[in-house]
């Protein structure tokens, strides 16, 4: 397997931990956005839309977090990261499409540089419109887990699942931001948690290596 992965990216580090929860070895491809490297001739071959992660999986070229941590899954399913039952799936799929529809779009990069540069917003009001889509949708989510009593040590339970995964890299880019996490208890509590684990602490983006 070869991961086309930026270190700050949310979204390639979702696939990182589903990689390291699952105890499966990759080649690690950075890819850096900020250089426009996504713009490439190669990676645009790649993926049409041009964005990270691209999962290679032999012959497989895979896009999309979710499609792609859903596919490891299916096809590598020990240790699960998903509950076995229909409902609990519902619920850890739901959280994490809070992450993956919500809070994560209006923050992202390409949003972000079309605010600044196209609309001429200024950096500023950019901030601010990052800042409050995030502290919202994470509130949001706090909510949700505080008063789920299927909510346990992680997200669902007490083992983690596809909902820790998306969480724990928004929180990451929650606290980049500068967003004030006082008000998420349940949020923190379920990100320390999680970050005590090897397959997420490996994943972080400090310990990448296109983080140097």
């Amino acid at each position: 397997m070869q991961l086309y992965s930026y270190f700050r990216s949310s979204a390639s580090y979702r696939v990182r931990i589903a990689l390291a929860w699952k105890r499966l070895d990759h080649d690690y491809l950075p890819v850096h956005l900020p250089r426009n490297e996504h713009h490439a001739r190669g990676f645009a071959e790649l993926t049409p839309h041009q964005q990270v992660p691209v999962l290679q999986d032999g012959d497989q070229v895979l896009t999309q977090s979710l499609a792609i941590i859903e596919y490891l899954e299916e096809t590598h399913p020990m240790p699960p990261l998903l509950p076995a039952d229909a409902a609990g799936r519902a619920r850890v799929r739901a959280l994490a499409l809070n992450v993956a529809c919500d809070i994560h779009p209006p923050a992202n990069l390409r949003v972000l540089r079309y605010l600044l540069h196209d609309l001429n917003v200024g950096e500023e009001r950019k901030d601010q419109w990052c800042l409050h889509w995030v502290q919202q949708g994470l509130q949001a989510m706090e909510r949700q887990l505080a008063r789920h009593p299927a909510t346990g040590r992680y997200c669902h339970g007490n083992q983690p699942t596809l909902a820790d995964v998306f969480l724990v890299p928004q929180m990451f880019n929650a606290q980049r931001i500068g967003c004030p996490l006082d008000a998420l208890p349940t949020v923190r509590r379920i990100t320390d948690a999680c970050l005590q684990l090897p397959a997420f602490a490996d994943a972080q983006p400090s310990a990448c290596p296109d983080a140097a």
